[in-house]
């Protein structure tokens, strides 16, 4: 998008990502996003935000919406986050985000929001019922990395073009207002095994928080009967597991499945296929659920626990709010000078 070659960023290696509170979280964002999470707080910075701003891109009950918020926080906590060591915050107390989105609109060009396929997928043939939110959101996205000059970014497939865009932003403000290297340009973490999982009752759709069968997916507050009726019920074929990861390929249910027995158990699809090859699903499907209840339901029991009592849970959200301020406030307002504002 652009022709700017971005001159190298000096400054701290952080990473930073969120989730939107739009509904209860399952096990494809336990495996694609809270574990890697966890272990990101060992190894850099981690910023790690309820996108909440995000959310309300689509109707969101404003009854509702801050028990949400705390119930993504009590998955983050309950999934190993650790608030001593990874800052965790609503989108919407700092309001660095909003301001500096509001900069990055001025600074991005229509024609690159144009290509964002996200937008075109949400909306649908009635794009024009669709908030403007939605359209610019990439926008606020690349705000709520550089607000924090995150160099790290966990993304999935369908977020790497908004993570591009980051970059572009990046580079023609730092162009721009005659500043190179001011915001980094953020490399994307790959999320490898569990990344994708996808739904228990269609393999070829990814497992949805949306989707209005509860049995395509294992939501992180199920209990253990829940657990294990979902993956007894998910849908399979009649042929017993092959031998290979190519044929495997060729059987979407089957090979979601091996791929959620592969990320619980911290193995490869093929080391899973070397112990049940041959085996038919009868014999599979209950190892399955035993290992999926032996690592969600602590999960489960540590979130409701958490859930029970809100005002820790703000406690941490508002010391969280406080720390990502300390961060985003010098940037802002180093922003604010290279654009020139008054009383800046």
């Amino acid at each position: 998008m652009t022709d700017h070659t971005p001159v190298p960023y000096a400054g701290p290696t952080r990473v930073l990502s969120g989730v939107q509170p739009s509904g209860a979280l399952h096990l494809g964002n336990y495996l694609g996003a809270l574990v890697k999470f966890a272990k990101l707080q060992h190894e850099m910075d981690t910023f790690i935000f309820v996108a909440d701003l995000h959310a309300i891109t689509v109707w969101q009950d404003p009854a509702l919406l801050a028990q949400q918020t705390r119930e993504i926080a009590a998955a983050y906590l309950a999934a190993g986050l650790d608030p001593a060591k990874a800052t965790i915050f609503p989108q919407s107390a700092v309001r660095e985000h909003a301001e500096l989105a509001w900069i990055f609109q001025c600074v991005a060009r229509l024609g690159w929001l144009d290509r964002m396929t996200q937008f075109k997928e949400k909306s649908g043939k009635h794009k024009e019922r669709s908030s403007v939110g939605l359209y610019t959101y990439p926008v606020l996205q690349a705000a709520d990395i550089l607000i924090y000059k995150a160099t790290h970014v966990p993304v999935g497939e369908d977020q790497k073009q908004h993570l591009e865009l980051t970059r572009d932003i990046a580079a023609k403000f730092n162009h721009d207002f005659g500043a190179p290297a001011f915001f980094p340009q953020p490399d994307p973490l790959i999320q490898g095994p569990g990344a994708r999982v996808m739904s228990l009752r269609d393999g070829s759709a990814k497992m949805s928080k949306s989707d209005p069968s509860d049995y395509s997916r294992i939501n992180l507050t199920d209990t253990v009967d829940d657990i294990a009726a979902k993956v007894r019920k998910a849908r399979t074929d009649p042929e017993p597991l092959p031998e290979t990861l190519e044929e495997l390929a060729t059987r979407a249910e089957a090979d979601n499945l091996v791929g959620i027995f592969a990320a619980l158990s911290g193995r490869t699809k093929a080391e899973v296929l070397a112990e049940y090859a041959g085996k038919g699903f009868g014999t599979f499907k209950p190892a399955l659920a035993d290992l999926a209840v032996e690592t969600l339901a602590p999960v489960g029991e540590r979130m409701r626990g958490l859930l029970s009592d809100p005002a820790e849970i703000d406690r941490i959200l508002k010391a969280g709010a406080e720390r990502a301020s300390e961060v985003a406030a010098p940037t802002l307002a180093e922003v604010r000078k290279l654009v020139g504002f008054w009383g800046a």
